[in-house]
């Protein structure tokens, strides 16, 4: 049975974001993960976080300026004293709300830029991964796919699994989120084999909506589950999509998959 949290960046899309939090504890989750909770203080984050009896699994680093198309800067040259600073508000986050992982967001670069971002983006790696030894924290690589985010730096899981064995550091895994990889790359259970020993966290959503990961989408996602078991994969798979309509009905895909 897969350990799933639930993302309230996505999910309960018609509360506040801190009422998310007992929004998915009313529903049966025990576990959130988030992209950006830093307009909110530490101290309000994890009140209410105690209060609901729920654990923040996981955050990203800062994306930078949307309006711009930015989606991080760890992989942008020339933006490294950022992305320190960015990469140390997340830790400090994540280390005092509990989390576990933090999804290190790479940037979008032209495609002259490309093999200096590559460079800039395993070099600011390996230093946040030893200012992150001990802690217990993974650092997570996510190919975003160029749909979404365009001119992101790594859009896919193979280029991804070669970045993480050239950084050569243990706290650093692929995340792998269904959704992005079914649109880049395929042959989803394929690469779930392929990359197992790599990955540290496991998304799902619908494709091509980004909806939920039920019978009305191209993904057989009853099939990735069970493939998941098979590959022995223990961590967690975050539900990062964007409900159809009610959050708490759109559930229903789980009981049907006999998963709750």
């Amino acid at each position: 049975m897969p350990d799933f949290t639930a993302n309230i960046a996505f999910l309960f899309p018609e509360l506040p974001f801190l009422d998310r939090i007992e929004a998915a504890r009313q529903v049966g989750f025990d576990k959130v993960e988030c992209h950006f909770p830093y307009e909110f203080p530490i101290l309000a984050l994890r009140e209410r976080l105690d209060r609901a009896g729920v654990r923040l699994t996981g955050l990203n680093t800062q994306p930078g300026d949307r309006s711009k198309g930015e989606w991080g800067r760890a992989g942008v040259p020339g933006r490294e004293d950022q992305f320190r600073h960015d990469f140390a508000q997340a830790f400090d986050y994540a280390v005092a709300l509990g989390a576990s992982v933090i999804h290190v967001m790479a940037g979008t670069v032209r495609p002259d830029e490309r093999e200096a971002g590559l460079r800039a983006y395993v070099k600011n790696l390996r230093f946040a991964a030893r200012e992150a030894a001990g802690s217990g924290l993974t650092l997570l690589l996510e190919p975003l796919n160029h749909r979404d985010a365009p001119g992101y730096l790594v859009s896919r899981s193979d280029d991804l699994a070669r970045v993480i064995a050239e950084i050569a550091e243990p706290n650093v895994k692929l995340l792998f989120d269904l959704y992005h990889v079914q649109i880049m790359e395929g042959d989803l259970i394929k690469r779930l084999e392929k990359h197992r020993d790599v990955i540290g966290h496991v998304q799902v959503a619908g494709v091509p909506d980004r909806a939920e990961p039920d019978a009305n989408n191209e993904v057989n996602f009853a099939a990735i589950f069970r493939a998941l078991d098979r590959i022995d994969y223990r961590g967690l798979v975050g539900l990062e999509y964007k409900p159809r309509a009610d959050t708490v009905a759109g559930l229903g895909w789980m009981t049907e998959m006999g998963l709750r």
